[in-house]
């Protein structure tokens, strides 16, 4: 009895010891666990987020530029992120990522319980347990860890875990589910939710269909795999678990589920990149505007602010519509006119250049070989001239730009940039005389392939749309009118008068001379004697100083032969003086920023229009009452007429505008056919059109192809057109303002009793029709 007592109690002491063994590695191991989770806590293990941080974490926030009509037209970043609010998100998406990702969220405080023991107990077979927002901590603070140390995972689990918990206090359940989507990358250069929606779907997240959202949150689990546009099976597989989750938690019924999963899988891939989209020049422009605003405008501990991190948000003047409307037009008409300019380059070995020689063709092309991208990087790799030439000589595949969209091909550099002088380029831009608010900006055919901003960056000799300065200087200085007479006959400025060498003898376009003419009729068909006639009366420095109080900045050289537009301008710049006329004579510089504000909505910057009077009003209608003559009865006339005119017009058939409202504009065109301009006017707003090739040897052979009223004209027209279906937009169709008791004689027709011969010479005030040809849209 002795013996089993013994036994008994040896058993029953080993049985205490064990206890007290277990409960010591049970009470070590808690304690471990609490250590480790105080050590993270404290930041042992990496620092952890302060409370500020948590407040306001640290996140690469896509710059957005927004239109007039509060569209997307770009954006600046490094990560392609624009946050999104929760009432801006579908219910459907909230309860698709809820019923995929994590069923309980509603319920749990950041860690799941049910989840982590079953995931513990299955070894993870079952799911990783990860919450919403352990998800959302992973990608705020420290991302996936994608190291294979079981210790290091561990900590990193535990970290999650104590950072879910302290956002769950911080931030509502909706906050929690928008921040997350906002932090997702989707790939594809899509970060964030509305990133997303947009780049697949083309849409604002609010706009998603039920399908649709069960693509993007299928796509979390591993967006490289589930990707809708490179793996379109797997992604559609993963969706219809998504859907079958939704059913499963009461969120759509089974009929529904059925339905959805029935459908094929669409997306509409609209990649956002800095070359693609609408306004790419104006948003270049904007960026290095931008560039110089933030040092400018400094944070307020004095650092700088990121326009690629900080998610600014610049509300500019273009409205989405108009900047649609003209580049559709810069495209259709260029797009007609580059067969044709191609068609006339057949047989020109030297093309697409004329009237220069193979040395000056070859000065030409070496350098734009020079200030190509090949030549920077390859001089950069510390390759040595004599190679960097060869190269170009060498074929190469490469995507070429065509109107019919890029093309692969075979060529050598050399050669590509030969082709790339054929092509016609173009600057246009539109602006509201009143306000300044720029409203559509085109640079150019294509950003990706030619990236010179042909609206602020490139300046061209602008012809007979530099004629209405003159004219404006004429009527304040001189105190004539639009029915003024003139002299148009031959005429010799003599050597020495404002300082010109040899004697100056220009002559009208079409060789004629049409004696005594009212200088409306004059502007209409735009007589160069009579323009030069008038630089006679007023000088060269007068004209000058009309052009730098209307904005001009170019250098114009002190010469009677500025008046025929020997001079260069940026298309913003004569806009800008164009819209002085629309104005009253009154100055507004272009504006095209309405205000900046932060990520959170705070103003940093509103801009304000700034104004000077240049001129009396009575003037500056009688330059728009001269420039309406230009289309009554000018080479502008084809803008009206699709038929037979009235009284005083020709017949113009053929021409798609027939525009009845008063308009007044002047096209140009310039020596040799290289650069075609108009600008046209109506009340509210005013655009100008270049029309060229990037150098100027290469153009049309004729005038009848390289004129103003051919290459620039139709681009004007077409955008009006669209400007004017479009009746959301209010594009004025009414007269000009008239000033009360207007002090210059602008209604010509007063004189009409006094048109009669005068010493044998025909008094003209009517408006002929244009005296050169020019052909319809349908002639190419």
């Amino acid at each position: 009895m002795e013996k089993i007592e013994d036994s008994k109690k040896k058993e029953l002491s080993t049985n205490r010891k064990f206890l007290r063994l277990f409960w010591k590695l049970f009470g070590a191991g808690v304690a471990f666990v609490i250590l480790i989770f105080a050590f993270a806590n404290w930041g042992i293990f990496g620092a952890m987020p302060s409370f500020d941080e948590l407040e306001n974490p640290e996140s690469s926030v896509a710059t957005e530029i927004i239109s007039a009509d509060g569209k997307t037209l770009g954006k600046f970043y490094l990560e392609n992120r624009v946050p999104v609010k929760y009432e801006e998100l579908p219910q459907h998406l909230v309860d698709a990522l809820i019923a995929t990702e994590d069923e309980r969220f509603r319920s749990h405080s950041g860690i799941d319980a049910r989840g982590t023991m079953r995931a513990i107990f299955s070894a993870g077979s079952s799911g990783g347990a990860s919450t919403i927002s352990q998800q959302l901590a992973k990608n705020l603070f420290h991302g996936s860890s994608g190291s294979s140390n079981k210790l290091f995972r561990v900590i990193q689990k535990v970290k999650e875990w104590i950072i879910a918990v302290k956002l769950e206090r911080q931030y509502t359940k909706n906050e929690i589910i928008a921040y997350y989507l906002n932090t997702v990358d989707f790939v594809s250069n899509a970060y964030g939710i509305r990133s997303a929606a947009n780049i697949y779907f083309n849409k604002e997240p609010k706009k998603l269909t039920v399908e649709e959202a069960a693509v993007l949150v299928g796509m979390l689990q591993a967006p490289s795999r589930y990707n809708p546009r490179f793996n379109p099976d797997r992604a559609e597989n993963r969706r219809n678990i998504v859907l079958a989750q939704m059913a499963k938690n009461g969120k759509i019924t089974e009929a529904e589920k059925e339905k959805y999963q029935a459908k094929p899988l669409k997306i509409n891939y609209t990649p956002e990149t800095h070359t693609k989209g609408y306004a790419t020049y104006f948003r270049e422009y904007l960026r290095d505007y931008m560039r110089k605003w933030v040092k400018e405008n400094p944070k307020k501990d004095g650092s700088t602010y990121d326009i690629y991190r900080d998610g600014l948000r610049i509300y500019t003047t273009i409205d989405s519509r108009m900047q649609e409307y003209a580049e559709e037009a810069v495209e259709m008409h260029l797009a007609n006119l580059q067969k044709e300019f191609f068609k006339q380059q057949k047989g020109n070995k030297n093309a697409p250049f004329i009237q220069i020689n193979q040395a000056e063709t070859k000065k030409i092309i070496d350098r734009a070989m020079r200030n190509s991208e090949r030549w920077r990087q390859m001089s950069a790799q510390g390759k040595e001239e004599e190679d960097i030439i060869k190269s170009f000589d060498v074929k190469t595949k490469m995507a070429i730009f065509t109107w019919k969209g890029e093309k692969d091909t075979l060529m050598t550099p050399r050669d590509s940039i030969v082709y790339y002088k054929h092509f016609l380029q173009s600057g246009m831009m539109s602006m509201e005389p009143v306000t300044g608010n720029v409203k559509a900006w085109v640079g150019g055919i294509d950003y990706k392939h030619f990236q010179y901003d042909h609206v602020a960056q490139g300046a061209r000799q602008v012809g007979s749309t530099f004629k209405p300065f003159v004219y404006a200087t004429a009527i304040d200085q001189l105190g004539m009118s639009p029915c003024d007479y003139i002299y148009d006959g031959p005429f010799t400025m003599p050597k020495g008068r404002y300082g010109i060498q040899q004697p100056w003898s220009p002559k009208n376009s079409a060789g004629k001379y049409y004696g005594s003419v009212t200088m409306k009729y004059a502007l209409a068909q735009s007589l160069n004697t009579v323009t030069a006639r008038l630089m006679d009366r007023v000088g060269p420095k007068a004209v000058i100083d009309l052009c730098r109080d209307l904005g001009v900045k170019s250098d114009i050289p002190a010469s009677p032969a500025i008046a025929l537009g020997a001079v260069e301008i940026t298309v913003s710049d004569m806009v800008a003086a164009y819209s002085t006329f629309a104005n009253q004579g009154v100055y507004v510089k272009p504006r095209f920023v309405n205000k900046i504000t932060d990520k959170n909505g705070v103003v940093l910057f509103e801009s304000r229009a700034e104004t000077r009077d240049v001129m009396n009003k009575d003037i500056a209608y009688a330059i728009v009452k001269l420039l309406e003559g230009v289309t009554e009865g000018g080479s502008g006339g084809r803008l009206r007429y699709t038929g037979s005119g009235g009284a005083g017009y020709h017949t113009m058939t053929g021409y798609p505008y027939a525009f009845k409202n008063p308009i007044a504009g002047k096209t140009g065109t310039t020596q040799n056919n290289s650069d075609g301009w108009f600008i046209g006017m109506v009340p509210n707003l005013v655009t100008g059109v270049w029309v060229g090739n990037e150098d100027r040897a290469a153009h049309f052979k004729s005038t009848v192809y390289g004129q103003g009223a051919t290459m620039a004209l139709p681009i004007w027209g077409i955008f009006m057109k669209k400007c004017y279906g479009d009746k959301t937009l209010y594009v004025s169709d009414e007269d000009f303002e008239r000033p009360a008791n207007i002090s210059v004689l602008v209604d010509c027709w007063k004189r009409a009793a006094n048109d009669s011969v005068i010493g044998g010479s025909s008094k003209r005030d009517s408006l002929a029709p244009p005296t050169e040809t020019v052909p319809t849209e349908f002639d190419f």
